[in-house]
């Protein structure tokens, strides 16, 4: 599994589609599962830039993958996204589960991702849940990338400030390399 990691607005979900039609990958994105399946408070809490509790998501992406061929490369974009659900993910793979063959991480400047979500016009991309969104992610995402280093996953810093088509053959390359 490759997993595509950036803070919301960074590219994940069209550098995710993208890929997967130049792989013919199955692409999965958590964002776009919760939105359909998450009502009531806690979309709102979701729309205010809110995680969802560890348990929920593990449990929802944990469902998905009992339901899918997890043996063939697919690419999961926008899980995990703390420390607990990382570690569920890679003691997945070291039970003989899921494993893990590469992050993607796209790093985007705020100055980019501000932009490029408030062009993008979803409920959700106001300044205000933007900026909550970048703190959610750089106190609890941004941590894991260690660990998967840590624990042998290689991962690929992309800039992904650039355009979209610069993104993808930067992501291409990294995927040929060997670290």
């Amino acid at each position: 599994m490759i997993l595509i990691m950036g803070v919301p607005g960074s590219g994940k979900s069209l550098q995710g589609k993208l890929l997967a039609d130049a792989k013919a990958y199955r692409w999965i994105s958590t964002g776009e599962l919760l939105r359909k399946l998450v009502t009531g408070d806690r979309r709102k809490d979701m729309d205010a830039g809110k995680l969802l509790g560890d348990e929920e998501v593990i449990a929802l992406v944990d469902k998905l993958f009992s339901s899918m061929d997890v043996n063939a490369e697919f690419i999961l974009d926008g899980f995990p996204r703390t420390k607990k659900q990382a570690d569920w993910l890679l003691t997945q793979g070291e039970t003989g589960g899921l494993k893990v063959t590469h992050v993607l991480f796209l790093n985007a400047s705020e100055a980019v991702v501000v932009e490029r979500l408030l062009k993008r016009g979803r409920q959700d991309d106001a300044e205000d849940v933007i900026k909550h969104r970048f703190w959610e992610y750089r106190t609890r995402t941004l941590p894991i990338l260690e660990e998967f280093k840590n624990r042998g996953v290689l991962v690929h810093e992309i800039n992904s400030d650039k355009t979209p088509e610069a993104i993808h053959q930067g992501i291409l390359r990294a995927l040929q390399s060997k670290n």
